[in-house]
């Protein structure tokens, strides 16, 4: 009987795939950059949006989903994560961002490690959050592994890019990871390169009688013959400028590198030099004290800076309990725009803002076409909120991904239903005296 009733639902679930649904009389953010649409309507056909704005025509026959008195937003992406990755960051064995006793670095692959089921990914997902660029940790080298691009859409097939990119630490971290210095981890990274050239001129005979100087073991050089051939981004975590510069220079040996840096909290000093480099950078929203030697400058004004300068910024959440609370980045957005209002200090607009959480991480990706927007023929990944979502009294009332809603229910959540309102004779047996 349940099989039946499964596949009925199916049956019936099969038109409606194919259905319009129109999305109207709610304040419509596109998450370009431009600022809200009051009364617009969006209309979502095939997993695609069809369009969104004012004036948009409602197609005969579709299913109206009333957002009267609500906002209407594409899905946010998180912009630099360990979502997936982490279920107890202290507890090893649900902790697979990195691999310290692994003989592999640039050759280590997230994909397996995802989890759909962890507990932070529907968290996530009930503040609004329908995509993440997820890296790995470095542990005893400069290189993280290769990162991906995933989907928190209730069910199993989380990744919707692999191997998207190649995560490596320098700045302090890089240089510690390499032996104790800023010179040691250049050269490390460099030698890599070197190696990963090499291996693409002869794989077959890679280390041959060269087994002192070939660091890197084939898996690992493999890896990175799509880094310096600019097939695949690398993303840099830097902070200082100094370092900012020299990740930089590496297109001098480097050409064909595509350079993203990460974190970047002296990125205001060096804006016109990352500017003129055309590198984007995914950047922590809320640095504004020099907590470490390569944050001497931080300032929170950091991102509206660099944005002024033609930089393109997202934000990110690099080793900002980034494997489990994304959805703050509406938070981040929103002081970005207070920002604005403290005399000699430089935020964002509302629409920049709420960019820097969507369109921008996925434009920086290469998936601007794909996710991070409401324009035309992206993946209908949509939130619905009861109020502006750079609000923090806001809260999500419904989430599409690739057009299918989305369970609103998470751990957090049923423990709230549980605890609600709980009578004394419900009280588990501890608890009594």
């Amino acid at each position: 009987m349940k099989i039946l009733l499964a596949l009925l639902a199916l049956v019936l679930a099969a038109p409606l795939a194919a259905q319009s649904v129109a999305i109207i009389g709610g304040t419509v953010v596109v998450g370009d950059g431009g600022d809200p649409i009051p009364n617009g309507t969006v209309v979502l056909r095939g997993g695609r949006v069809v369009a969104a704005g004012a004036n948009v025509a409602v197609p005969a026959g579709a299913q109206i989903v009333d957002a009267t008195g609500r906002w209407v937003t594409p899905g946010i992406v998180g912009g630099f994560t360990r979502l997936g990755l982490v279920e107890v960051s202290l507890e090893p064995s649900t902790n697979d961002s990195g691999a310290s006793s692994s003989p592999f670095s640039a050759g280590l692959d997230i994909e397996p490690a995802i989890n759909p089921m962890g507990s932070a990914i529907s968290t996530n997902r009930t503040g609004g959050v329908t995509r993440a660029i997820v890296a790995p940790t470095t542990t005893s080298t400069i290189f993280g592994g290769q990162g991906a691009i995933i989907d928190l859409g209730d069910d199993m097939e989380a990744v919707m890019q692999p191997r998207a990119f190649q995560f490596v630490e320098l700045g302090e971290t890089g240089a510690s990871r390499a032996g104790g210095s800023r010179s040691a981890s250049h050269a490390m990274l460099r030698n890599a390169f070197d190696q990963a050239a090499a291996y693409a001129r002869n794989p077959a005979g890679y280390g041959m009688g060269n087994s002192r100087e070939a660091l890197l073991n084939s898996r690992d050089a493999a890896a990175l013959v799509p880094v310096i051939r600019g097939e695949v981004p690398m993303l840099v975590h830097v902070e200082q400028a100094r370092d900012i510069l020299n990740v930089l220079a590496l297109r001098e040996d480097y050409p064909r590198l595509r350079l993203v840096l990460v974190g970047g909290a002296e990125g205001w000093r060096v804006a016109p030099q990352i500017a003129a480099a055309r590198v984007p950078v995914i950047a922590s929203a809320l640095i504004d004290l020099p907590e470490s030697f390569e944050q001497l400058a931080a300032t929170q004004s950091n991102i509206g800076r660099m944005r002024d300068a033609g930089v393109e910024v997202a934000i990110g959440m690099i080793n900002d309990n980034d494997a489990h609370y994304l959805y703050l980045a509406t938070q981040y957005a929103g002081n970005l725009v207070a920002l604005n209002r403290i005399p000699g200090a430089t935020g964002l607009s509302w629409g920049e803002a709420f960019a820097a959480i969507s369109s921008v991480p996925a434009e920086i990706m290469g998936l601007g076409g794909e996710i991070g927007s409401l324009r035309a023929g992206r993946r209908a990944d949509v939130v619905i909120w009861d109020g502006d979502p750079l609000e923090l009294s806001s809260n999500v009332d419904m989430v599409m991904i690739d057009g299918v809603e989305q369970s609103l229910v998470s751990r957090q959540s049923r423990l709230r239903d549980r605890y609600l309102s709980i009578g004394e004779r419900q009280l588990p047996q501890a608890y009594e005296w």
